[in-house]
């Protein structure tokens, strides 16, 4: 079979084949044009046309180095020498020892307190290994072994309003937004949705021993629309989980590797939680990727003689075919070095204020109601001027984004959350096309009037 070269053949072929993620597909179908990808260079991607575009979302919040970047592509490459792939089942492998070794260190270098790793795919699964364990794990502790009944039941979880962890039906169980998570409620277990300290601490007192753990994105809750708390909050997130002697929970999939200026996002708050996810980053956007990351406590749990017929259920009966894969380990290897040799967030470090100051001069507008930042990652929420939301089918986020890849003389590749404009570029952006970057979002928001008078 011979791939098309014209854009239009590629484009047929999309409409004909592929059912895209997060896409109301009779409006892609019907769409005139389809930009696709050919190639990556640093922060530009390039479509089979020929045009740049300054990569502003970091494909979908993954992309930390720029893209074919040399280091990297030789990493794959070298490994690729060896083997490609090899069960984590009954073996192991080099890349995947190394990686589990430098993740440890790299917690504690940052005041984690991390022991173990444990591989999956991809964020989702990242969060269903540490929804899974967590559960296990008062199982696993219950003296009469079956963990459900009695003093140690804990079958519920605690997660905030408007969370994202995943679209496996484990994640959707603690997702809490309703366009994406209300269509599969009927299959997912029991989970309380809070929006404050106060109102887990009142599910927690009235509910005693019923909860496995407490999930959060922390510092950022990414896909809710980047709704942003402080470090406080996680500090006395893990004050109140030691209270009530339930685990804690840190998805750090989106706000791993140096998205909020730190490695961790525990870091800013120097508390470790019981277990962490990580994915993303991870790979700097090359493979998919997934880790769990425990405590001691949690893995003693599940470390007894499997001989002894008590024992007979507490291996963690959980994996994957691709867990641990060399191929990702090696560019995760390869990744962590350049943050090393690039020094990389320092550079994160000189452009935040760049970032703030769009931010502030983006407030000043008549259609945006509010801004934030946390390290390289900005958000801008836009409203009528009245502060009361668009009409969700208006889209003037997305019409925006659309719009933005039009521009000259530097082209943006954008992706809001409904009407909120997201600021995610590769870490390694240079600080000048980092400024054109933030120049186009701006001149974005003149177009607003004439965006809402066709919609109207």
């Amino acid at each position: 079979m011979q791939t098309p070269t014209s854009t239009k053949a590629l484009a047929d072929w999309d409409r004909t084949y592929l059912w895209h993620p997060f896409t109301p597909m009779k409006a892609w179908c019907e769409n005139k044009e389809i930009v696709v990808i050919d190639r990556g260079e640093r922060e530009f991607l390039i479509d089979t046309e020929g045009r740049r575009y300054i990569d502003g979302v970091s494909s979908l919040w993954c992309n930390v180095h720029g893209h074919c970047v040399p280091e990297l592509d030789n990493a794959v490459k070298e490994q690729l020498n060896s083997i490609a792939h090899t069960t984590l089942l009954g073996l192991s492998n080099v890349p995947a020892i190394t990686l589990a070794k430098r993740l440890v260190d790299l917690a504690r270098a940052g005041g984690l307190q991390f022991d173990k790793v444990f591989y999956s795919d991809n964020g989702s699964t990242a969060v269903e290994v540490a929804c899974k364990m967590a559960y296990q794990y008062w199982r696993n502790l219950n003296k009469a072994g079956d963990g459900i009944a009695g003093s140690n039941a804990r079958t519920k979880f605690i997660a905030l309003e408007s969370a994202y962890h995943g679209d496996t039906i484990g994640a959707v169980s603690v997702g809490g937004i309703p366009i994406f998570h209300h269509a599969f409620k009927s299959l997912c277990f029991p989970v309380d949705f809070a929006t404050s300290i106060k109102q887990m601490e009142t599910l927690l007192s009235q509910n005693r021993n019923a909860y496995a753990a407490i999930i959060i994105e922390p510092l950022i809750q990414g896909a809710g629309g980047m709704l942003m708390h402080p470090p406080q909050f996680l500090r006395d997130l893990r004050q109140l989980a030691d209270r009530y002697n339930t685990l804690l929970i840190f998805d750090e999939v989106l706000t791993g590797f140096g998205r909020t200026g730190k490695m961790f996002a525990a870091e800013h708050a120097q508390i470790t939680p019981d277990l962490m996810c990580l994915s993303k980053g991870l790979t700097a956007g090359y493979m998919p990727l997934g880790v769990t990351m425990t405590t001691r406590k949690i893995f003693d749990a599940f470390y007894v003689d499997p001989n002894l017929p008590e024992n007979s259920a507490k291996t963690f009966f959980h994996g994957h075919t691709f867990t641990g894969h060399p191929l990702a380990c090696a560019v995760a290897l390869a990744s962590l070095d350049l943050f090393e040799k690039s020094n990389l967030l320092s550079h994160v470090a000189r452009l935040q204020p760049i970032l703030a100051a769009t931010l502030e001069e983006a407030k000043k507008r008549a259609c945006v109601s509010d801004v934030r930042q946390c390290g390289l990652i900005g958000a801008i929420d836009l409203t009528q001027k009245d502060g009361t939301p668009f009409p969700y089918h208006w889209r003037i986020g997305g019409a925006l984004c659309t719009r933005m890849r039009t521009l000259e003389p530097m082209r943006l590749m954008m992706r809001p959350i409904a009407d909120t404009l997201v600021i995610m570029p590769p870490l390694a952006i240079s600080e000048e096309n980092f400024r054109h970057l933030c120049a186009g979002v701006l001149k974005s928001l003149d177009w607003i009037p004439e965006v809402i008078a066709q919609k109207q």
